[in-house]
């Protein structure tokens, strides 16, 4: 019997025969995918085998940080249609990529990244990824739509390749829960958003715009845009412009006691931050990064379409760095609490010592104090609040 079996099977097609579970998976919407069942989720596994990119999240976290580890699974990855390519990564050359990790003890839940930056899909498996996926959460990440420093060349108009951000965020999310449904018989119990700097731009926008696909969410330092007042390209020309002179760079919102940071951040971030969202958001100023000025310019048709309100509809907690010195407290996450207001589900906490970099604490162990800490914790707070 058992050979007879063998030799029927041995006839069928590809098509014909029956697939492995994680095989049958579909991703709706995807062009493309690849599904592997890997002996570890985390880090610790998919770096070995190729299934993560460690230049995606380099430089995120303190080296001293302690991640857990030996998570089974299915791992998928793929892009949805596009037409932009700056994301390289498998050497497709094909932008809206992502990844689903569905673990095989699963709690019910799921977790939603966008990326910090301009980075790739995998920028939050160090940092956040890692940490969920031991909780039995399924979780997902997309690069955004598009990636790298020439980012702000996707679209067709000034605005479009941010906007582009939270369209992608969307479409995972409805994505990834009918993964989720395929592989475990059941819709997530609950679906929390969760992302840095940009990526916690995207949690903010998520909960004021689609709060109905999500349960909450943790929004760590998110990047606040609006049309008129504090945002990136209102404060950062004045600190270019003032630096080196402290009175300056203080009056452009940046904290007193973050003097240290100043030479490293008016290096690598400032600069590179301002020109990268003015070519975005106001590609025909032509002039220095430090001479633009956001009131007179005007961009407001395209900040328009990414702004935030701070009308969420579902319930939020905000982590921000009282040593920011990207994105500056006072700029940024204050101004937003007083956005969002004391009627709605909202919990803002102010981390005394935190920067916009983990990475930095290493160099400054005695100044600076580790964010992820506050994420994990803040992650425990958000499950309490929302649990039935």
């Amino acid at each position: 019997m058992f050979l007879a079996l063998t030799l029927v099977a041995s006839l069928l097609t590809p098509a014909q025969q029956v697939a492995p579970p994680e095989q049958r998976l579909k991703v709706p919407g995807a062009e493309h995918t690849v599904t592997a069942r890997l002996d570890d989720l985390t880090t610790a596994g998919t770096v070995a085998s190729g299934h993560t990119d460690p230049a995606d999240w380099a430089g995120l976290h303190s080296a001293a940080t302690v991640n857990p580890t030996g998570v089974p699974g299915v791992q998928i990855d793929g892009y949805f249609p596009d037409t932009s390519t700056t994301n390289t990564t498998h050497g497709w050359n094909h932008d809206s990529q992502f990844v689903i990790r569905l673990p095989e003890n699963w709690n019910g839940g799921l977790v939603i990244t966008g990326t910090p930056g301009n980075r790739e899909q995998y920028a939050n498996d160090f940092t956040i990824g890692d940490w969920v996926l031991a909780k039995g959460y399924a979780f997902a990440s997309t690069d955004k739509g598009n990636t790298g420093l020439a980012f702000h060349t996707d679209g067709r108009r000034p605005g479009d390749a941010i906007a582009e951000w939270n369209e992608r965020v969307t479409q995972l999310t409805i994505a990834a829960k009918s993964v989720v449904s395929q592989k475990y018989g059941k819709r997530p119990t609950r679906t929390f958003m969760a992302g840095i700097s940009n990526g916690g731009y995207l949690v903010r926008w998520q909960l004021e715009n689609r709060g109905e696909l999500y349960d909450g969410g943790i929004d760590w330092e998110g990047t606040l845009w609006r049309v008129k007042g504090d945002n990136v390209l209102n404060y950062l020309p004045k600190a270019l412009k003032a630096y080196p002179d402290q009175a300056g760079v203080l009056k452009a919102g940046f904290a007193p006691g973050s003097e240290f940071l100043w030479p490293f951040h008016r290096q690598y971030y400032w600069e590179l931050t301002q020109e990268i969202y003015q070519k975005e958001l106001d590609p025909g100023y032509q002039g220095a990064a430090a001479d633009y000025d956001y009131d007179a310019r005007k961009p407001y048709a395209a900040v328009a379409k990414i702004a935030l309100t701070g009308r969420i509809t579902k319930p939020l907690i905000t982590l921000h760095g009282t040593l920011d010195t990207l994105l500056p407290i006072t700029r940024d996450s204050d101004v937003y609490a007083e956005m969002v207001g004391p009627h709605r589900p909202f919990r803002y906490h102010r981390v005394e010592g935190g920067n916009h970099l983990d990475s930095l604490v290493d160099v400054y162990p005695d100044k600076l104090k580790p964010m992820l800490p506050v994420f994990r914790d803040s992650f425990a707070e958000l499950e309490e609040w929302v649990s039935p």
